[in-house]
């Protein structure tokens, strides 16, 4: 412990005081005592609170806060915990400087060979050559050089690196502007993490941030612990430790068993209250992770004290108390110290072309450097048969150093170093302007992939409905009731034990508070199904909070909680007499099979048997459900004193019931989802709904969105059809089978978290299709993790979501609007399409500077565009024409198209015929002009001038021209599908028309006042209008392109194909260990540890995994016979795998805001 316990020095005033007074700062706690409670789990943890506090009510005494009350919201006080305990916050890792990302922009091989070329020509050209060159060194000096001339050769080595320096300041600051960016986005995140405390007596939510040591949080289902903490009260709570433990088995926790909840572990199931005793560094997640050097300042004392460390490894660790655990972090550590870098399909296209692309410059520049070192070797030493003198060497050299500055040149024309440029900034700028849309992006390729998906797997509560749920028909004491009745309609039997059953048998967290502008509509906070039923209360002229005072929460006497395998919630109160009342709600044909009872109009019992049953299903809920409702049975029972049952077997318990209610809630869709269903459509995506609702509401709401169209061939089916479709005799999941069901279904209802993830992988995996499909999917639930996880984009909704859920998905929706799904397709493929923009353009320019420089320097022995001049082009092809096409907005057209596809090249047919055909173009005019320019306007012909001779108006002009033909190129490569009108739009997008005359303007500068440096001789107005004219041609030339049908150019190869094939099957196999490895890189990126994701992704991956190793679960089966025994209606059952996942995902009725699994 010695060292560790140090680590958090920081945080006491005096780390003294600790030693010599037994108690800080007043409390009655020391923070080290503390530590070494929250190592404890289960009996001993309990026994250890005996011993030292009497209860956990003594140690909240000792800590100086109530069970009840929480702390008194004292900043003093508040500030003075944080000092003593510490702050609930991990200190990120320190972002890299300015200076380290120069140094990293450094590393580019070209720009260090251009560096040294530089230096070369610098260094050679102050250097003077003993003595006067004599005339045996050849014609290498001739020509009237001035003595201003000679000393000038110093120039082109500065310029080339003043353009390194330039390119290099680019990429730094883009790498920069990019990680602070990213950094903004994670504190973003970090800030709108709330978590419920009592402070004062009320229920507040704080960030995480400010939770202190002594604070009284309450727990419910899907949320992930902020901090360390001991159980004061808790209702059937089960925690998935799995993150700390890696043992996939739900831990049951109670204030009488095992008190211990630990940060970053996930409530999967109940609600409670517990006292928070270890925040930030020193909670479990916190040592762990200051074990992995997140802590930033750890790092360097860890390599000092390596030794004393490793004692140190070995106590951290006995928290883990299982072996499992103890891999698992040394797994984490190695993961943590190799950094991974997660390609998304676009990159992985980008790099591969971009090394094609590089090699063939590379084979290219060396080329031209071995024919220009022969030819001047050839030329000097054999055809005039001069002899190498020594005082010439210098001279020599300096040729062979301008040769290989122009052979780099070649190389660096080549080179798209643009490229990744293009990628980020088009990446970052969609990013920014998504959050506009509502989508916040937490991992940059999701942004791109989306532009690619095929089908969309939505919810339906809060994505598609606008989630504000009320009760519109009722079934009260033998009467349908169409709208809410009047009270005075009813027995007060019936009304009083309705109000009852719906006021106890709810989350206490779930209520209705007044509107907070006049003439609102009144807030519904909590789970949607039970503000409903709350609002039904109200309608009644009656009120929940006086039932509610009367029987607190504490005097519950048991909760079953919500959970997606039970679709109903129990609780059980004590009454006057003695005995026990039951109450209980669900989904209705669930819980309508365990009703023997149902109450008469007269408020008197009578019999209900399974005739009565199916006549109500058909007469009462069927036309409920047609209608879009969701129907929730309402029932209870009673238990003498005498015949108290076992409340663990709840088969037993909740059975026998006497309905008091069925009613149908009403969850309107969103006025604005049909058009958006509509729009994916027209773009070639499938949308599908994946609800836990019943058939009949599902498949209303699915035609009333228009996911399904009347005439249509569709399947609709529930979760039990669906595994019966897909599964073989021994119940295996077979891929044949779900290829059959899945291109058709429209519908899934009653359906369960597994089959959520089972559908969303069998579409994935699928390979029917002529191309693979990508897939994205909605979610809010803890449940949905594994799909949100599996799928290629997943959606989790911002307002209604959980955080495990949010944890999970790749983009946020801060409106939970279906909507927004459609811009984040738009934004997508407007990211593809203007990366392919560039593409187009940047390979043109390549494909001409480097044909230019190669012929040129091979026919006149010195390239037409020299150095800095082409650096110059370099620059503003890449740089420049990345910032103009890379920020053009989308626009709605983008949706009229189907989606590309994995593995659609990024440059089709269209755009290489585009390529060549611009290419050709601009070869015939800059070869013309350099063969036959100087005839053309009459001036000297710059073609073989001598070393350090001044700039020619010839190559000027040829220069000059060429920059013209790329600025109007720029304009024909804004539309890559063979568009006619390329200035459509063009004024929408004022960054590229300020770039565009930004260039121009420069241009200008370097021509006429460039002189020496930029190798230019100022031009005369008619030239310069020359120039202009020959540019212009290019819109001409690209209009007749545009004429010429891409179908008749079959000889045209594509290019930038994805990985192939045979690349992906070893990915596939390595999927397991993959998928936590893929979210462990995904956290890296940005080189973020926001500390509770690891531990969030940890356990979403435990349930991944949990289907893959369903062997090892035979004990957990067993164990879980008690839940699984109420499935006995779901058939299929027979694999572990199932069952476990069913049992292993639960979804509660408190804490699922979504409330998509309460039928």
């Amino acid at each position: 412990m010695g060292d560790m316990a140090n680590s958090s020095i920081e945080f006491h005033p005096k780390p003294q005081q600790q030693r010599e007074a037994p108690h800080a700062g007043g409390f009655g706690c020391t923070l080290a005592e503390l530590r070494a409670l929250m190592e404890l789990r289960g009996a001993e943890a309990l026994q250890k609170v005996q011993e030292a506090y009497g209860d956990v009510s003594g140690l909240c005494r000792r800590l100086k806060t109530s069970p009840t009350e929480g702390l008194a919201n004292n900043a003093n006080d508040l500030e003075k915990r944080r000092q003593i305990y510490g702050q609930n916050f991990i200190p990120p890792k320190q972002p890299k400087t300015f200076l380290q990302l120069v140094w990293e922009a450094l590393q580019d091989v070209t720009l260090i060979i251009l560096e040294v070329a530089a230096i070369v020509s610098l260094g050679l050209s102050f250097y003077a050559p003993p003595g006067e060159e004599s005339e045996a060194c050849g014609n290498v000096s001739a020509g009237a050089e001035d003595e201003g001339e000679a000393e000038a050769g110093w120039i082109e080595g500065a310029a080339i690196l003043l353009s390194v320096t330039c390119v290099v300041l680019v990429t730094a600051f883009n790498d920069w502007s990019k990680e602070r960016q990213f950094r903004g986005l994670q504190s973003r995140i970090e800030q709108e993490q709330r978590f419920s405390v009592i402070r004062d007596g009320q229920l507040l939510q704080v960030p995480v941030a400010a939770l202190v040591v002594g604070d009284i949080a309450q727990v419910k289902y899907g949320d992930l612990l902020p901090a360390d903490g001991v159980l004061i009260q808790g209702n059937d709570l089960k925690i998935d430790e799995s993150s700390l433990t890696g043992e996939s088995d739900h831990v049951r926790k109670s204030a009488d068993k095992d008190p211990m909840l630990l940060s970053g572990t996930h409530v999967m199931e109940g609600s409670g209250r517990m006292v928070v005793t270890a925040v930030g560094v020193n909670s479990q997640t916190g040592i762990i992770f200051t074990l992995l050097g997140a802590g930033g300042e750890e790092e360097e004392k860890k390599d000092k004290k390596a030794k004393k460390q490793d004692g140190a490894v070995a106590m951290e660790m006995q928290p883990l108390k299982s072996a499992e655990g103890g891999e698992m972090e040394e797994r984490e550590k190695k993961k943590a110290s190799v950094p991974k870098k997660e390609k998304s399909v676009l990159q992985g296209k980008l790099t591969k072309l971009a090394v094609q692309i590089g090699k063939a410059g590379l084979v290219m520049s060396a080329i031209t450097v071995i024919i220009l070192v022969l030819y001047f070797v050839i030329e000097t030493f054999v055809v005039d048969g001069r002899v190498w003198l020594a005082e010439c060497t210098p001279v020599y050299v300096q040729y062979f150093v301008k040769f290989f500055i122009i052979g780099v040149t070649v190389l660096v024309v080549a080179v798209p170093e643009g490229l990744p440029l293009a990628v980020t900034i088009s990446l970052a700028y969609s990013v920014k302007k998504m959050m506009r849309d509502n989508n916040l992006v937490r991992h940059l390729d999701a942004c791109e992939t989306m532009g690619n998906a095929t089908a969309i797997c939505s919810d339906k509560t809060g994505t598609l409905t606008t989630n504000r749920m009320t009760v519109v028909q009722s079934y009260l004491g033998d009467t349908h009731y169409k709208e809410v009745p009047a009270p005075s309609t009813l027995t007060p039997k019936i009304l009083d034990l309705l109000v009852h059953a719906i006021s106890i048998n709810s989350a206490y967290t779930t209520k209705i508070l007044p509107p907070e502008k006049e003439g609102g509509l009144p807030r519904q906070v909590g789970n949607k199904t039970e503000c409903a039923l709350l609002g039904f209360v109200l309608d009644l002229k009656r009120d929940f909070q006086p039932v509610r005072e009367q029987i607190p929460e504490d005097k519950l006497y048991k909760v079953y909680t919500f959970n997606s395998v039970r679709k109903s919630m129990s609780t059980v109160i004590r009454m006057p007499d003695g005995g026990f009342r039951l109450f209980s709600k669900g989904a209705s044909e669930i819980l309508l099979k365990k009703c023997s009872n149902i109450i008469n109009s007269f408020g008197e019992l009578r019999g209900f048997r399974p005739r009565d049953r199916d006549d109500m299903v058909k007469k009462i809920i069927e036309p409920m459900a047609c209608d879009g409702l969701r129907t929730i049975c309402i029932a209870y029972r009673d238990f003498s004193a005498a015949q108290e049952p076992d409340w663990d077997n709840e088969n037993e318990v909740v059975g026998n019931l006497t309905c008091i209610a069925v009613v149908g809630i009403e969850d309107p869709v969103r006025p604005e989802v049909p058009e958006a269903i509509r729009k994916c459509q027209r773009a070639g995506i499938t949308v599908r709904m994946v609800t836990g609702d019943n058939i009949n509401t599902a498949r209303a709401i699915a035609a009333k969105c228009g996911i399904i169209q009347p005439g249509e061939d569709f399947l609709c089916l529930e979760g039990k059809e669906f595994n019966r479709r897909i599964r073989n005799e021994k119940g295996e999941i077979e891929q044949e089978r779900l290829d059959k069901v899945w291109p058709k279904l429209r519908v899934l209802a009653r359906s369960s978290p597994t089959d959520k993830h089972t559908l969303v992988k069998g579409i994935i995996d699928s390979s029917t299709g002529e191309q693979r499909q990508v897939v994205a999917v909605t979610g809010d639930g803890t449940n949905d993790g594994p799909a949100l996880k599996k799928a290629d984009v997943g959606f989790a909704m911002g307002i209604a979501g959980t955080d495990v859920a949010k944890e999970a998905s790749d983009i946020i929706l801060t409106d939970d609007n279906f909507s927004s799904i459609v811009k984040a397709v738009m934004w997508g493929r407007n990211v593809y399409d203007s990366i392919s923009k560039f593409l187009q353009f940047q390979l043109t320019v390549n494909v001409v500077a480097v044909i230019v420089a190669f012929t040129g320097a091979c026919i006149t022995q010195d390239s037409p565009l020299k150095a800095v001049q082409m650096l110059w082009v370099n620059l503003i092809m890449d740089t420049f024409a990345s910032l103009a096409l890379a920020t053009e907005p989308p626009t709605e057209a983008l949706l009229l198209r189907k989606p590309y596809g994995r593995d659609k090249p990024l440059i089709s047919r269209t755009m290489m015929k585009n390529i060549l055909g611009h290419a050709v173009y601009q070869l015939t005019i800059i070869f013309t002009l350099l063969f036959v320019g100087e005839l053309f306007f009459d001036i000297d012909s710059g073609r073989n001038a001598p070393l350090h001779s001044p700039p020619s108006e010839h190559y000027t002009i040829i220069f000059n021209t060429f920059v013209m033909m790329q600025l109007f190129n720029e304009i024909n490569a804004r539309k890559i599908h063979g568009e006619r009108n390329v200035f459509h739009g063009i004024f929408s997008n004022p960054i590229f028309c300020t770039i565009v005359l930004g260039t121009f303007a420069i241009q200008i500068v370097i021509v006429q006042f460039g002189g020496k440096p930029f190798s230019c001789s100022p031009l005369s107005t008619e030239q310069w209008l020359w120039c202009l004219f020959v540019g212009v041609g290019e819109l001409v030339w690209g209009q007749v392109i545009a004429t010429i049908p891409t179908s008749q150019l079959k000889c045209l190869k594509e290019a930038g194909h994805g990985p192939g094939k045979d690349e992906m099957t070893d990915e596939e196999l390595a999927e397991g260990e993959e998928e936590i490895d893929h979210a462990e890189r995904e956290l890296r990126r940005g080189q973020i540890l926001w500390f509770r994701g690891l531990n969030r992704i940890q356990t979403q991956m435990e349930v991944v995994s949990t289907f893959k190793r369903s062997a090892s679960f035979q004990g957990a089966v067993r164990r879980r016979s008690s839940v699984l025994s109420q499935l006995h209606d779901v058939t299929n059952l027979s694999t572990p795998t199932h069952v476990i996942l069913s049992a292993a995902n639960p979804t509660s009725a408190a804490g699922n805001p979504g409330g998509e699994s309460i039928p």
